[in-house]
């Protein structure tokens, strides 16, 4: 290898590792949780060593009552037991208390002759092959149960695998409203974009620079602060529905619910994100020669024809640059609906901080949000089919 090669690829080295130990390991890590798991199953390992050879139909042997006996006590004793109850109770509504009930009575329990029996004794629960399914699913190291819940669907005593009832779907009527909300945030940067960048483009020198200083106003300025001021402006007894009232253009009883819904989100994302679309798409018409619709107009077009067949089509690799920025970012934005969306301005990114940060179940999560990248890539890749990544510019 060439030694400038080597100094190059030594120079890089640094960033390399400092990218894949704190950005790299951490996201792998986190996605193998959503197939992968073995804290559960180190709560019941021997059970789960016999459970492996059971085929799921009846009873499991007398081993496995023996075996959960031992174990579940000295789990708790240990201050283990909440992981086995809780991913069973997340597969099935009431195994927390039955589990914790079980873990403090089999102590003081008097045998039966069999575990089987013994444990039918304290809780009938232990005598329903149901049950025994349940904890196997919990704590197996290998399962796609958390793909199937963040998809809405569900596996059957059966096994067969189909949608889970209508009133209890959740994740992907989540991930609809943020593809939907994130291209109609798109649009509306572009909509209200384009024209702002044409007009920096067209600006003499002086008036450009303070132009593109309140266009980049947004950048310096917290994200907090910004959405903030929404909700100040957006409330009921804001700003904007004072001026509406004062002017007698709304009742003071018919105020308008601008915050904690979609409106907000739409308005606080799409204010965020504007200066995405409108620098990518500035700097691109700042290289179209101001001449050509003077030449375009000498030849017979009118302005219309001449902005649609001249004009517009050079700005397009600017309006897909613009576009795939502001899209990919909307797509994973926490902060803003969670401020100002209300239950029915939430997006998919808020699902997956709340089983990050609060409900700790972080393969959920990981599911989520392997989805939601896969979803990103096949987006990314049909945006490159269409109009092709080499077409766009920044600059």
């Amino acid at each position: 290898m060439p030694r400038a090669r080597l100094i190059s690829l030594a120079l890089v080295l640094p960033l390399l590792a400092f990218v894949g130990v704190t950005f790299v390991a951490p996201l792998a890590s986190l996605l193998s949780k959503s197939a992968y798991e073995t804290r559960v199953h180190d709560v019941i390992p021997e059970t789960m060593s016999v459970l492996d050879t059971w085929d799921g139909h009846g009873l499991p042997p007398e081993a496995a009552f023996a075996t959960i006996a031992k174990e579940l006590p000295s789990a708790r004793a240990d201050r283990t037991l909440l992981r086995l109850s809780g991913a069973a109770n997340r597969l099935r509504p009431g195994m927390r208390i039955f589990i914790a009930a079980t873990a403090q009575r089999v102590p003081r329990a008097e045998f039966a002759g069999t575990w089987r029996e013994t444990l039918a004794g304290i809780d009938e629960g232990w005598a329903d092959p149901q049950t025994w399914r349940v904890i196997k699913q919990a704590a197996t190291k290998f399962s796609l149960r958390h793909y199937l819940q963040a998809l809405d669907l569900e596996q059957r005593p059966d096994g067969s695998i189909g949608a889970r009832p209508e009133q209890e779907r959740v994740y992907m009527p989540l991930l609809w409203r943020t593809l939907v909300v994130s291209f109609f945030v798109t649009l509306l940067c572009f909509v209200i974009g384009y024209p702002i960048a044409m007009l920096i483009a067209d600006s003499p020198p002086r008036r450009r620079n303070l132009l593109l200083l309140l266009v980049l106003v947004p950048f310096w300025t917290s994200l907090l602060v910004r959405t903030t001021a929404w909700i100040v402006l957006l409330q009921r007894q804001g700003v904007i529905n004072d001026v509406l009232v004062s002017f007698g253009l709304l009742g003071d009883d018919t105020r308008l619910e601008m915050i904690y819904n979609m409106t907000g989100t739409f308005v606080a994302m799409t204010h965020v994100l504007l200066p995405f679309m409108v620098l990518p798409l500035y700097s691109v018409m700042r290289s179209i020669p101001e001449n050509q619709l003077r030449a375009s107009a000498s030849l017979g077009a009118s302005p219309m024809q001449g902005f649609v067949r001249v004009y517009f089509p050079q700005t397009l690799p600017g309006v897909g640059a613009g576009a795939l920025l502001v899209f990919i970012l909307s797509i994973g934005y926490y902060i803003t609906p969670a401020l100002v969306g209300g239950s029915s301005g939430q997006l998919i990114s808020n699902m997956i901080a709340y089983h990050v940060q609060t409900s700790l179940n972080w393969g959920l999560a990981a599911a989520l949000s392997s989805i939601l990248l896969a979803a990103i890539i096949v987006l990314y890749l049909a945006f490159n089919r269409l109009v092709g990544i080499d077409r766009m510019r920044l600059g």
